[in-house]
């Protein structure tokens, strides 16, 4: 039985909405209800339509969440409070959001997200760069322990890397 067979002209259309909206990224079933509420379908039948996406496994939160934490820490790393935060604005629940962010290590992805910026900041002194770095961590939600221990590991690559200068004069 495939997603639209024998289906009443309203939910088809109301599927056929749904689906193209999963089509641009996942989405999770609140994202999903909240859209289809905003565009004034009646709630029985989004309630049947997020049944049936979830049935042909087009909708899955679990799988959702674990896809965004995984483009998150490619993209645009931030805490383990921060991504927990956004899962539960997109409706994850507390066991899920668990699940998923249980093995998420926050030093290693200070440490990454401070990686990709040190290069726009090599112009400043010391003590801007540090400014910088800890502001940018702490807008991504990451505790000051953290932040300081990311700005540790690149201070210490930075002496590494004046001390070796040092050494080919």
């Amino acid at each position: 039985m495939g997603l639209f067979d024998s289906l009443h002209p309203d939910m088809e259309k109301t599927l056929h909405l749904a689906v193209r909206y999963l089509g641009y990224r996942p989405r999770s079933e609140q994202e999903v209800n909240d859209y289809l509420k905003k565009k004034q379908y009646d709630k029985k039948i989004i309630s049947k339509i997020i049944a049936l996406l979830k049935r042909h496994d087009y909708l899955n939160d679990e799988t959702f969440a674990r896809l965004f934490v995984e483009s998150r820490k490619r993209r645009n790393p931030k805490s383990k409070f921060a991504l927990g935060y956004e899962l539960k604005q997109k409706g994850i629940s507390s066991d899920i959001r668990e699940t998923v962010l249980k093995d998420y290590k926050d030093n290693h992805m200070a440490i990454k997200a401070l990686g990709s910026k040190l290069g726009q900041w090599q112009h400043l002194d010391l003590e801007k760069k540090k400014k910088k770095a800890l502001n940018y961590l702490r807008y991504r939600g990451f505790g000051y322990d953290v932040c300081m221990a990311a700005w540790q590991h690149f201070l210490g690559d930075m002496e590494g890397i004046g001390s070796q200068n040092d050494h080919t004069k």
